[in-house]
């Protein structure tokens, strides 16, 4: 059996810690390790053994996967 497996380069000036990434978020480094830790948003990060990195693409992407934009009134166009 042959494990297809897919290898992707990361750019180690790509890689935040979790204090970069709370400072791009707009979050503290407490809620980034709850949101790890409980899986309540899926937040994109990756372990380098003991260490965690985010990616600044996969946080900008998860942030615009959020974006929400506001219906317009009953009745305007």
């Amino acid at each position: 059996m042959q494990l297809n497996r897919t290898v992707t380069t990361v750019s180690p000036a790509d890689l935040l810690t979790p204090e970069q990434a709370a400072k791009l978020l707009s979050l503290s480094v407490k809620t980034l390790a709850t949101w790890r830790s409980t899986g309540r948003h899926a937040l994109p990060f990756i372990r380098c053994g003991a260490r965690i990195r985010y990616q600044r693409a996969e946080l900008v992407a998860w942030l615009t996967d959020r974006r929400h934009t506001p219906a317009s009134p009953q009745g305007e166009l």
